[in-house]
């Protein structure tokens, strides 16, 4: 592909109990992965995020062996799974729609998957136990999966996956068919199943707040391609590219040029804000650059009162509002005519005449240097 690649950092020094390795996945023209490697290691809750048609859940699939590699070779607990067949992986995999028996119990659904183990019916029993006590569901064991809230079908489809003890649980959007409530705090639960079980987890979704909260490290997708691996604390502050700045979290981005470059500063003209912002020094830039200007919006301070400092603020017009309860969303119309978002917490209970702006009110904003991120790409 002529689109230049990502410097990704993607090798571990802990030996990996998922090793891709230059993966590579063609349908015909289109390539949906593209030279992918990553390194997953034992015990780890990692998340593969991206919108759709970024790839992520066509490498989910050949990781569970459901798709082959045109090219490249994928590695489980260090042996090559590359053309290994489904059922002979160390891998199970939980589907989005959950995929239970509607005919069979509770009990019965977790103990499908043993009835061709080498396990005796006491085993296998003490098997579903231990798997229904782990999610919480001992005392619906004897229900069908339409007598359960989907919180609870869930849980059961996570049982049945682990029930078999797998190197590696594949989760494809497993909270998709959740309500936002349910699903913030199932996402609590499988991360406490996960550090139970010591079991790899490797989870697809394209809700970044999920990926966040539970993953250890998150891998970024887009066209293909792994755009950053890292922390939730790297790809949302640190992020190494527009793509993963915009794709994560809410931003402002705006073009910029570098005019100087100190020991104690970055200094960055950008026209969109009207203002020359001044951002940490950064030794990768030089003057002339043209770079992305990002701000997160819970970065930017809103006031009716001119700031002290006259760095990095920026005065505009309240254009739109929006009260979500703990935090209100302000737009704020520029001279420039740029909008900028403006995310403020509501930290006390009041009224509309005592929030910090209205409608068409003149504010200023601001911003530390520290909250400025700047990206070449």
């Amino acid at each position: 592909m002529n689109e230049q690649r990502p410097v990704v950092e993607n090798r571990t020094a802990t030996p990996p109990m998922v090793r891709i390795e230059q993966v590579t996945k063609t349908f015909g023209d289109f390539v949906a992965v593209d030279d992918v490697s990553i390194d997953i290691v034992k015990g780890e809750l990692f998340a593969l995020l991206g919108g759709s048609g970024c790839g992520k859940t066509t490498l989910l699939r050949m990781i569970a062996g459901f798709e082959q590699p045109t090219s490249g070779k994928i590695f489980i607990d260090g042996q090559d799974m590359t053309t290994v067949a489904p059922y002979d992986r160390p891998v199970n995999m939980m589907f989005q729609s959950y995929a239970l028996f509607p005919h069979m119990s509770v009990e019965k659904n977790v103990a499908y998957g043993l009835k061709h183990d080498d396990m005796t019916p006491q085993q296998r029993a003490d098997r579903v136990k231990q798997m229904l006590d782990l999610v919480q569901l001992s005392h619906l064991g004897g229900r069908k999966p339409h007598q359960l809230s989907g919180g609870q079908r869930q849980r059961v489809a996570l049982a049945r996956a682990l029930a078999k003890q797998p190197k590696v649980l594949l989760l494809d959007e497993p909270l998709g068919a959740l309500d936002k409530k349910l699903r913030e705090h199932t996402q609590f639960e499988i991360s406490n199943i996960q550090y139970k079980t010591g079991i790899t987890f490797i989870v697809v979704t394209h809700d970044q707040e999920e990926a966040m909260t539970l993953a250890s490290r998150i891998a970024v997708m887009d066209k293909g391609l792994v755009r950053q691996i890292g922390t939730a604390t790297d790809v949302y502050e640190y992020p190494n590219c527009a793509m993963v700045a915009g794709f994560v979290g809410s931003i402002n981005m705006f073009d910029g040029e570098v005019r100087d470059v100190t020991p104690a500063a970055t200094v960055v003209d950008v026209p969109k804000l009207g203002i020359t912002v001044t951002a940490k020094p950064d030794g990768r830039l030089a003057p002339g650059k043209k770079v992305h200007v990002a701000i997160r919006p819970e970065k930017l301070a809103i006031s009716r009162e001119a700031p002290t400092s006259t760095t990095n603020s920026v005065q505009g017009l309240v254009q739109d509002l929006g009260y979500f309860g703990k935090d209100s969303l302000y737009r704020i119309k520029l001279g420039t005519d740029t909008i900028v978002s403006v995310n403020s917490v509501n930290s006390r209970r009041a009224g509309e005449n005592e929030r910090v702006a209205q409608w068409d009110d003149k504010v200023w904003l601001s911003f530390e240097p520290s909250a400025v991120i700047l990206l070449a790409e």
